[in-house]
């Protein structure tokens, strides 16, 4: 093997070690160059670094109708945070469509307004990857970070909520104190219902096999829980979009938009908007 052979095997090897540190979660993250670029990030664990986002799409507060406990335990959690007070990691959950994840948004935008405080997007899949990120963020106690996973669940043959189990409570190093952790999902405990049954029944200690399922979501401080809307509720949300955005709609039509779609929620409510938007040539 000639020296330009033994370079070129060189560099493939490392970027296979790069590749695999990657992947289980090891190796240094790369903290951003310039924090200041965005107060919203996502998380990109292939490449172990932050990207930033530049344009904000949170909702205002205001037009999150029928889910007014909710953020309001929210907002209060959230500032607390902010603050440098404490704060409880927080799991939304319930029915679909109904804002879970843009309570999360709308609520860090208005809470940022006031106090410093980054919003970080993980996805599901890179819950391994967490111990890097979070000693990436560690080394800026300065700031306060809320990791935000949408639509977070396990199944059966997934383990990693061990691993986060240990890293929102009982870990040896622990959250770092300026990180919370807030994620939504449509299951309470995360796991799902077949699981929990299915340990009842094999395990030898099946009380004991269950409680380290579901003990996933004790390390949630705050509970928020989502429901189906009422048609007032689903009616009031189509009349304060109509009115932010100077749209003209008929109730009959908003109400044959949800039967078609078999249910009622806020997303529902929304693509209603999109679609009478774009017939009215009007952008949102």
């Amino acid at each position: 093997m000639d020296d330009q052979q033994a370079k070129s095997l060189e560099k493939m090897l490392e970027r296979v070690a790069r590749a695999l540190e990657s992947r289980s979660g090891t190796g240094a993250a790369k903290p951003p160059e310039r924090w200041d670029l965005s107060h919203l990030w996502v998380w990109q664990a292939a490449e172990m670094r932050l990207k930033p986002v530049s344009e904000n799409t949170a909702l205002p507060l205001d037009l999150l109708v029928g889910i007014s406990p909710q953020m309001e335990t929210l907002i209060a959690n959230t500032r607390q945070f902010a603050q440098g007070y404490p704060a409880n990691n927080v799991l939304l959950w319930g029915a679909r469509g109904m804002g879970k994840s843009s309570l999360v948004k709308a609520v860090h935008a208005e809470v940022s307004k006031t106090h410093p405080l980054t919003l970080i997007e993980i996805y599901r899949e890179d819950i391994s990857t967490l111990p890097a990120l979070l000693d990436l963020l560690r080394e800026q106690p300065a700031m306060n970070f809320i990791l935000f996973c949408d639509d977070l669940s396990f199944d059966e043959q997934d383990s990693s909520y061990k691993s986060l189990k240990a890293l929102l409570e009982g870990g040896i190093e622990g959250r770092p104190s300026n990180v919370l952790f807030y994620a939504t999902s449509n299951r309470r405990h995360l796991i799902p219902r077949q699981m929990i049954e299915n340990e009842r029944e094999t395990a030898i200690h099946p009380g004991e096999s269950v409680e380290e399922k579901v003990s996933l979501s004790d390390r949630f401080g705050l509970w928020l829980g989502f429901y189906p809307c009422s048609q007032d509720d689903y009616l009031a949300m189509i009349a304060g979009y109509c009115q932010r955005y100077r749209l003209s709609y008929k109730e009959a039509d908003a109400i044959e938009w949800f039967r078609t779609r078999g249910n009622r929620s806020g997303r529902v409510a929304w693509q209603f908007i999109q679609n009478i938007a774009g017939q009215q040539k009007k952008k949102i």
